[in-house]
C-alpha cells in the first residue's frame, strides 16, 4: 500500500472516481466537501467543491472530464464545471430523501439519480430538466448505473433486488431476485452482456444482462458488508471495498480471488480504478484515500493468474508497450494453452511492433481455439472475426475491378523498377498496406466492401504524365529491368526522373509515361493503350502537365503560348483527368500556384480557355461521348501529331469510340473511319459542316481536321413573336397546313444516317440544280465563282476549287446536281429529354386563340425550314450515288418562299461516296 493521501480532515471518504486522464481523481466526504487530487504530486489541485449540507453520497466524473456530478444526503444533485469549480446551475431538487448514487450515461449527456425515496430519476445534464422518473417499488434505491450503449439502466436496492430499464420508455426489462441483503453497488460488464452485484450479504454475483440468469458461482471471501464494487475497462477482474477492511480483485472469468487482500487499517467505504487499469484508489473512514499500483503491488500474486497476466497485457498495449504486452502474453499462452486469449494478446503485441506475418500466425492459432472450444459462449466470439478466405476473395475482386482502368505498366515510384499487372500486385501483397489491410479486416466481421474499395484505390493510385515529346525519349526498353533512378541523368531521362520524384513525393506510389511504359513494337498493346487511354487518365489520381517550354517564375500567359497546347494528344490528356498540376521547366508549379488541383483555379482554367477555345465547363468536367462531334472537332482543328494517324487516335477517348489502330493508313482514312464511327453511332450530321477539301474516304468528310476551324454553321433563332407571326400567316394557307402534316410525317419517319465501309446513307430534303454559271475572268484562279440556282431555293453563291459543268434550263447538263439539306432530327423541335429541360417560351399556351398542337408543330416547322440553312452540293455518279463537291466557303441557302410547301417536298436518302 502506497503512502495515503490526506485531506478530508479525517472525515470519512465515502466515494472515489478517475478522471478519464488517469491523472487526477474525485473524492467526496462526509465533511460535505468533494476535492480533485493530483495524483502526481499527490496533493489537492485548489480548494475544494462546497455546495451540500449534509454528507456527500456519490460523484461521477462526465466522459470528456469537464463535468463532476454529486449527489447528498440532503437529497440534492449538483453538477460542477471542473475548470472553474462552479455550479452550472441550482442544485436539483426533485428527491425527498438522500440520494445515494448518481451516474453519467455514456454520452455525457443524461444523469441518472438513485434515492432512498425508492425513485430513479434521468436528468437532462444541459438543461437540469427532468427527462424521466421511474417507480421501483425497492425500499430504497442504493445504486444506479447505465449499460455501456446507455440504452438501459440497472438499479439496486435496499430489498436485495435489481431492475433494469429501458431508458427511452422507462420499460422494466428484468427483475432480479438477487441478494438476501441490500444491493450496495451494481456494475456492467464492458460488453454489455452481464451485471455485476455487490452486496451487504458478504457476496458478489454475476447474472446475465438479458435474461437474469445466475452466472457462475459467487466470489465470496469479504466478512462484513461489501460497500462499493468497480470493474476494470476490458472486464477481465472487477474490485471490492467492504468494511472488514480489505479491498479484494477478483477474477471476472472463475471468479475467484486474485492475490491477498489489501489490508487497511479501517473500514473501507470505496474503490474505483482507472481506465487504464493500472491504478486501484480507495477511501476509508480515516479520510484517506489509498492508490496501489496492480503491477507492483500484486505482481507476484498474479504471475500465475493469466486472467491478470492477460489484463496487464492488455493494460501494456494501451500504453503502446509492446514488447511487455507480448512478455504477458506468452505467459498467458503458457499458463492456458488451450485459451484464444493469449493469441488474442500476442497477435496485437506483435501487430503493434510491424510483425505482421508473425501476428498473422497468432491470430489464425486465436480462431483456431475459438473453432475448436467445447463452451458454446466462447465459440459465439469466433463470429466477430471475419472469414480468411471470404477477405482475400474481396481484396482481389477490389484488386482487379481497380486495375481495369489502369494502365498495363506503371513505373513504381519507391522503386523506379517498371512493374507490369502481376508484379504490381504481388508488390501489394508483400505490402504493409496488406498486411495492415488484413489485420483490418479479420478484426471486423461486418461487411467492410468499401474499406477494401478505399485501401486498395489508395495503394494503386496512379500519376500520369502529359508532355510534349522530345528527342530521343527513354523507351520501354531503356528502363526494363532497371532502376530509373539510377539512370545517367542526361537529356530526357532526367524528365523522367523529376516526374516520379514528384508523384512519390504526392503520396502516389505509381507513375506512367507514355514514353516508356507502351510496347511500340507489341501492335495488340499499341492497339489496346490507343483506345483505354483517356480511361487511364480519367481515373488517375493526379495528372501532372510539364511545360517542358515554360520557364521558371513565367507569368500568366505563359502557358498559352505552349507548345504543349498545339499538340493532338493533349487534349485528351487533359480533358480526362478530374486532377492536373502544371509544372513548369524547372519542376515548380505553374503560376506557384499551391491548389491540389488546378482545375479549380479559376485564372489558370480562363487562360487555357482562351487558348484552346474550349469551354471552361468542358476543361473542368468534360463527359466523353459522341454529342456535340462539331464543336469537339473543332477543338482538335488546330492540332498537329508526330504521326499523321494520330490526329484521329488521339481523339478516340474523347468521342468514347473503340476502332482499330492501324499505323499506314494514312490521315484521311484514319479521320474517316473516325467520322464515320461518330456518325453512324450518334446519328449527328454536325461533323459534315466543314470548309476545305474533301476526304479519299469519302467525299462528304474533310481530308483534313483544320477543316473544322471555322465555327459551326449557326442560324438565328426566331423571336417568338416572328414565330408566331408566321405560324398564323401560314395557317390562313389551307393548302400550305395540308402539304405541312404530311411533310411532317415523312421527317418523322424518315431514318437516321448510316455510315458504313465509307458509304454514307444521308436524309436530305433535295432541292435539284436549275442553273450553274461561273463567273468570267476566273481562268486563272485556284477557286472558281459559281451563281447557281435551284428549284425552290433563292439564287445562291458557291466558291471551289472543282470546276463544275455550267449548265442553264437552255443548255442542259448530262450531269444531276443537287444542293440538299441535311435532315436534322431536332429540327422537328421535340424535347430532347437526355438534354437540360427546355423552357419551351415560344410554344403557344393551351387554350390561347389559334391553339391546336398538331398543327402548330407541323407549321412551326415550316417555318423553321423556311429559315436560312447550310447546304451540301452533291453531283451524281455514274452508278447513281452521288459525291459532295467540296467548297472553300459555307453554302448558305434559303427557301424561295415558305408557303410553297411543295418545293419543300422532295425528301429522300442518298447514298454518298
Amino acid at each position: 500500500m502506497g503512502e495515503p493521501f490526506e485531506g478530508h480532515s479525517r472525515d470519512a471518504v465515502l466515494v472515489v472516481a478517475f478522471f478519464k486522464d488517469g491523472r487526477r481523481i474525485v473524492t467526496a466526504s462526509k465533511d460535505k466537501t468533494l476535492r480533485i487530487w493530483d495524483m502526481g504530486k499527490r496533493a489537492f489541485m485548489g480548494g475544494p467543491f462546497q455546495g451540500h449540507s449534509d454528507i456527500v453520497t456519490s460523484v461521477t466524473v462526465s466522459p470528456d472530464d469537464r463535468r463532476i456530478a454529486s449527489a447528498g444526503g440532503d437529497g440534492t444533485i449538483i453538477i460542477w464545471d471542473v475548470e472553474s469549480k462552479q455550479m452550472l446551475f441550482n442544485p436539483l431538487l426533485k428527491h425527498t430523501r438522500r440520494v445515494s448514487s448518481v451516474c453519467f450515461s455514456p454520452d455525457g449527456k443524461r444523469l441518472a439519480s438513485g434515492s432512498w425515496d425508492d425513485t430513479v430519476i434521468i436528468w437532462d445534464v444541459e438543461t437540469g430538466a427532468v427527462l424521466s422518473t421511474f417507480r421501483c417499488n425497492v425500499g430504497m434505491v442504493l445504486c444506479v448505473a447505465f449499460s455501456p450503449d446507455g440504452l438501459k439502466l440497472a438499479s439496486g436496492g435496499s430489498h436485495g433486488t435489481i431492475r433494469v430499464w429501458r431508458t427511452s420508455n422507462t420499460e422494466l426489462l428484468l427483475k432480479i431476485e438477487a441478494h438476501d441483503d441490500w444491493v450496495e453497488s451494481v456494475v456492467w460488464s464492458p460488453d454489455g452482456q452481464q451485471l455485476v452485484s455487490a452486496s451487504a450479504d458478504k457476496k458478489i454475483k454475476f447474472w446475465g444482462s438479458s435474461n437474469a440468469c445466475q452466472i457462475g458461482q459467487p466470489c465470496t471471501g469479504h466478512t462484513r458488508i461489501i460497500y462499493s464494487l468497480a470493474i476494470s475497462s476490458d472486464g477481465s477482474f472487477i474490485v471490492t471495498a467492504s468494511h472488514d477492511k480489505t479491498v479484494r480483485l477478483w477474477s471476472t472469468k472463475s471468479h475467484q480471488q486474485i492475490g491477498q487482500a489489501l489490508e487497511h487499517t479501517t473500514l473501507v467505504f470505496c474503490v474505483a480504478i482507472s481506465s487504464s487499469g493500472g491504478l486501484l484508489a480507495s477511501g476509508d473512514d480515516d479520510g484517506n484515500v489509498h492508490l496501489w499500483s496492480i503491477e507492483s503491488t500484486l505482481s507476484e500474486a498474479f504471475e500465475t493468474d493469466y486472467s491478470y497476466l492477460a489484463h496487464r497485457s492488455k493494460v501494456k498495449l494501451g500504453q503502446k508497450l509492446y514488447a511487455e504486452a507480448l512478455s504477458d502474453a506468452e505467459k498467458v499462452i503458457e499458463l492456458n494453452p488451450s485459451s484464444d486469449l493469449g493469441y488474442e494478446l500476442k497477435h496485437a503485441a506483435l501487430h503493434g511492433t510491424h510483425r505482421y506475418d508473425d501476428a498473422f500466425k497468432a491470430l489464425t492459432i486465436m480462431l483456431s481455439k475459438l473453432d475448436d472450444t467445447p463452451d458454446p459462449q466462447i465459440r459465439q466470439l469466433r463470429y466477430k472475426y471475419a472469414n480468411l478466405s471470404e477477405i482475400e476473395d474481396a481484396i482481389r475482386q477490389a484488386i482487379h475491378v481497380q486495375l481495369e482502368n489502369a494502365p498495363l505498366r506503371l513505373i513504381n515510384t519507391s522503386t523506379g523498377r517498371l512493374c507490369d499487372r502481376d508484379a504490381q500486385i504481388n508488390a501489394f501483397m508483400e505490402s504493409t498496406e496488406h498486411k495492415e489491410l488484413l489485420h483490418s479486416l479479420m478484426m471486423h466481421a461486418p461487411d467492410q466492401t468499401e474499406s477494401i474499395k478505399e485501401a486498395v484505390a489508395k495503394y494503386f493510385s496512379w500519376v500520369m504524365l502529359s508532355h510534349r515529346w522530345e528527342r530521343k525519349e527513354p523507351l520501354l526498353h531503356d528502363i526494363q529491368g532497371n532502376n530509373v533512378y539510377n539512370l545517367d541523368p542526361v537529356g530526357t531521362i532526367v524528365k523522367l526522373q523529376k516526374f516520379c520524384k514528384v508523384a512519390h513525393n504526392a503520396g502516389h506510389r505509381w507513375a506512367w509515361s507514355d514514353t516508356c511504359c507502351i510496347d511500340q513494337n507489341n501492335n495488340v498493346e499499341v492497339q489496346q493503350s490507343v483506345n483505354t487511354m483517356f480511361v487511364w487518365y480519367h481515373y488517375s489520381a493526379l495528372t501532372i502537365v510539364y511545360l517542358s517550354d515554360v520557364p521558371p517564375s513565367s507569368k500568366s500567359g505563359a502557358l498559352a503560348n505552349s507548345t504543349w497546347n498545339t499538340r493532338g494528344w493533349t487534349v485528351q490528356e487533359f480533358l480526362a483527368p478530374k486532377v492536373v498540376l502544371f509544372y513548369q521547366a524547372d519542376w515548380t508549379l505553374y503560376l506557384d500556384h499551391r491548389s491540389r488541383n488546378h482545375k479549380e483555379s479559376v485564372s489558370i482554367m480562363q487562360e487555357l480557355e482562351n487558348a484552346t477555345g474550349i469551354n471552361a465547363w468542358a476543361l473542368v468536367d468534360f463527359h466523353p461521348g459522341t454529342r456535340d462531334a462539331r464543336e469537339k472537332l473543332r477543338w482538335a482543328s488546330n492540332r498537329d501529331t508526330t504521326r499523321e494517324e494520330d490526329i484521329a487516335y488521339s481523339l478516340f477517348g474523347i468521342f468514347d469510340v473503340n476502332l482499330p489502330v492501324i499505323y499506314g493508313e494514312k490521315r484521311q482514312k484514319a479521320l474517316g473511319r473516325l467520322l464515320q464511327e461518330i456518325i453512324a453511332h450518334s446519328g449527328d450530321i454536325t461533323a459534315l459542316d466543314w470548309v476545305g477539301q474533301s476526304s479519299s474516304f469519302n467525299s462528304c468528310l474533310p481530308a483534313e481536321i483544320s477543316s473544322y476551324k471555322a465555327l459551326p454553321c449557326t442560324v438565328p433563332s426566331l423571336s417568338k413573336y416572328d414565330m408566331q407571326k408566321s405560324v398564323s400567316t401560314l395557317r390562313n394557307n389551307f393548302v400550305a397546313v395540308a402539304l405541312a402534316s404530311k411533310l411532317y410525317t415523312i421527317l418523322e419517319n424518315l431514318s437516321i444516317p448510316r455510315f458504313a465501309n465509307a458509304r454514307l446513307q444521308l436524309p436530305c430534303i433535295v432541292f435539284p440544280l436549275t442553273e450553274v454559271r461561273r463567273r468570267p475572268g476566273q481562268d486563272g484562279d485556284i477557286s472558281f465563282i459559281y451563281d447557281v440556282k435551284a428549284d425552290g431555293l433563292q439564287d445562291l453563291l458557291v466558291i471551289t476549287e472543282d470546276k463544275l459543268v455550267q449548265f442553264s434550263p437552255a443548255r442542259h447538263a448530262r450531269q444531276t446536281f443537287l444542293l440538299v439539306r441535311p435532315w436534322n432530327r431536332s429540327d422537328l423541335g421535340l424535347i430532347n429529354f437526355a438534354d437540360e429541360p427546355q423552357s419551351g417560351e415560344d410554344w403557344p399556351e393551351p387554350g390561347s386563340p389559334g391553339y391546336n398542337e398538331p398543327t402548330t408543330r407541323e407549321l412551326r416547322l415550316i417555318v423553321r425550314l423556311g429559315q436560312p440553312f447550310g447546304g451540301l452540293l452533291l453531283a451524281q455518279q455514274w452508278g447513281g450515288e452521288y459525291k459532295r463537291i467540296a467548297s472553300d466557303n459555307k453554302i448558305i441557302a434559303q427557301v424561295a418562299d415558305i408557303t410553297s410547301v411543295d418545293d419543300m417536298m422532295n425528301v429522300r436518302m442518298l447514298e454518298i461516296l
